[in-house]
């Protein structure tokens, strides 16, 4: 099927949804990166053909065109919930890339035996339990922090000061510019993978769209998982998979290490040479993983 967007109305917010793929494959619930959007996986629109998978991306709250609102993991796994109902889906996957990680983990906390397995790309772990996590957080975001647990709206607003030079860099479209902010950041795969005229741009435009409107949904997702976690790590029961490079700068594999090692049932693997983006290279073999699980 080609990209066809919706909307779904969840009590008095909208959530905007793109669904892509085979309407009659295994249905894949994907959670975006931070600062992201649904159009993360556009990249791999033209690699869909052949796959026996549908997948449903959507904007949480504050990005792209969803409605701006306060939320935690648990919360966007309801509203993932709420989407699989409104398509009618029964059982499903579901994917997250960097900080869509922890979602697509809750989403499984709470959504119980209706998940059949996770996928976590290059994802944060808890920041609060991950070894040295806290102390590469930048000045801004532990400022934000220190707000925490007590003022979550004052830490949300500190946190979304961290996207502003990046939101105006973007509504600018100097992507040259966004390529420049997050280099020092990228692994040497990485900054082959940016500079890449499709994928690059993809990228780029996903980011484009989810802080088109406002960067208050960053602040939230920063709060959602670098604060406390607000599900607990054994509720999540089934299949595991980990992906990780070894190079990488923004979610290190301890982040994936830790996982696995708290995770009932998770499969870890760290691919050498490879840093944050290693999705783009292994989608295909990702989506195949994810169906069989």
């Amino acid at each position: 099927m080609e990209p066809d967007e919706t909307e779904l109305a969840v009590g008095d917010r909208v959530l905007r949804i793109r669904e892509t793929g085979d309407i009659d494959g295994h249905p894949i619930v994907y959670f975006h990166g931070t600062p992201g959007s649904r159009l993360d996986l556009a990249f791999g629109d033209v690699l869909l053909s052949g796959q026996s998978v549908r997948i449903i991306s959507f904007d949480r709250p504050g990005y792209g065109g969803s409605t701006e609102a306060a939320f935690g993991l648990s919360s966007v796994a309801r509203d993932a919930l709420s989407i699989a109902d409104s398509l009618g889906l029964g059982a499903f996957t579901t994917l997250g890339l960097s900080g869509g990680g922890p979602f697509a983990l809750a989403a499984a906390a709470v959504g119980g035996d209706r998940i059949k397995g996770v996928g976590v790309a290059s994802g944060a772990g808890p920041f609060e339990y991950v070894p040295n996590a806290l102390d590469k957080l930048s000045e801004i975001d532990k400022k934000a922090y220190s707000h925490l647990p007590a003022n979550p709206e004052t830490a949300a607003l500190g946190f979304a000061s961290g996207f502003e030079e990046l939101a105006q860099m973007l509504r600018n479209g100097d992507d040259e510019a966004v390529i420049a902010e997050f280099a020092p950041a990228l692994s040497e795969r990485d900054r082959v993978l940016m500079s890449d005229g499709m994928v690059g741009s993809k990228v780029i435009g996903s980011m484009r769209e989810g802080l088109s409107k406002s960067v208050l949904g960053g602040g939230w997702d920063n709060v959602a998982w670098i604060g406390h976690w607000d599900f607990e790590i054994s509720q999540v029961r089934c299949p595991v998979l980990l992906w990780y490079g070894e190079q990488d700068l923004m979610a290190p594999p301890a982040h994936g290490q830790w996982l696995e090692e708290n995770l009932l049932n998770a499969k870890l693997t760290i691919r050498p040479s490879e840093g944050h983006f290693g999705l783009v290279d292994h989608f295909s073999e990702v989506l195949r993983e994810l169906a069989e699980l």
